[in-house]
């Protein structure tokens, strides 16, 4: 419904969205599934079989979006380990691959992919919740966050391992439920008795891959971050964007997040 505009960048794919849930139910509550447990068994084989994926993590739940025409090669990719169901109608319906087999085509094998520069900006991250009834009460805050409190992007060298600060402000309203990611110099401009995070409350600092656009036709980047911290039992908070992937780590856990990551990358040269 949005109307052609110089200023909008639309990428050329049509994606649609999976998401992984146990026991055939959506998780509840807090209770993500995380992009570390899905690493070994939805992420990693998409990669190898060159599937590119933008992942985005919510307070609820995690989700994948693959690209239309490739949702072939995803089923035939998952269906070996997953249950798959498609939604029609308001119902889920199981999927095989005989469904999507139609004009199928076995994957080539993946290039090895690029390792690119990994970040570490100083900026400590909280991830929040709201209950929808209460959005009214913090509009005004969020619409100046949002469009009018924002600083020009700053560019980082493409060797740089840390940055001083960063601009991140995440919004996503999915079913109802509400997920916001901000730093936690800005969490103080929110009227505090809104806002819901984990019982622990604990803070988040951010990696961020890609030196330049990463684009939409690389695969293996989620696999990068994932795989390493998974093996690790490192909890990710994951989000891609249109220029670059962002994972949030536990604070307590940066060092050894970046110190993990640079091993990965020195052993893939």
């Amino acid at each position: 419904e949005l109307p052609p505009s110089e200023f909008m960048q639309v990428a050329d794919s049509t994606w649609l969205v999976l998401s992984v849930v146990s026991n055939g139910r959506a998780p509840s509550g807090s209770q993500a599934t995380g992009v570390t447990k899905i690493a070994r068994s939805v992420i990693a084989p998409l990669a190898e079989h060159h599937v590119s994926v933008l992942m985005l993590s919510t307070y609820q739940t995690d989700f994948i979006l693959v690209r239309e025409r490739d949702l072939p090669v995803v089923i035939h990719t998952l269906a070996g380990e997953f249950d798959i169901y498609k939604e029609e109608s308001g119902e889920c319906v199981p999927v095989t691959c005989d469904d999507v087999s139609n004009g199928f085509l076995k994957p080539k094998p993946a290039a090895s992919p690029t390792l690119h520069p990994v970040q570490s900006p100083q900026t400590r991250f909280c991830v929040l919740t709201v209950a929808p009834d209460t959005l009214p009460a913090i509009a005004t805050v969020l619409i100046d966050v949002l469009f009018y409190s924002h600083s020009p992007p700053r560019e980082a060298g493409a060797g740089s391992q840390d940055l001083d600060s960063i601009t991140f402000f995440a919004f996503s309203l999915i079913e109802g439920y509400i997920s916001i990611v901000m730093d936690a110099e800005t969490q103080k401009r929110f009227p505090s008795d809104l806002l819901l995070t984990s019982s622990t409350g604990e803070l988040w600092r951010m990696v961020r891959i890609g030196g330049q656009p990463l684009g939409f036709d690389e695969c293996g980047i989620v696999a990068q971050i994932a795989e390493p911290l998974a093996a690790a039992d490192i909890s990710a908070y994951y989000i891609s964007t249109f220029n670059f992937d962002h994972a949030l780590v536990p604070e307590e856990g940066i060092a050894e997040v970046i110190q993990l990551l640079q091993q990965r990358q020195e052993s893939g040269r």
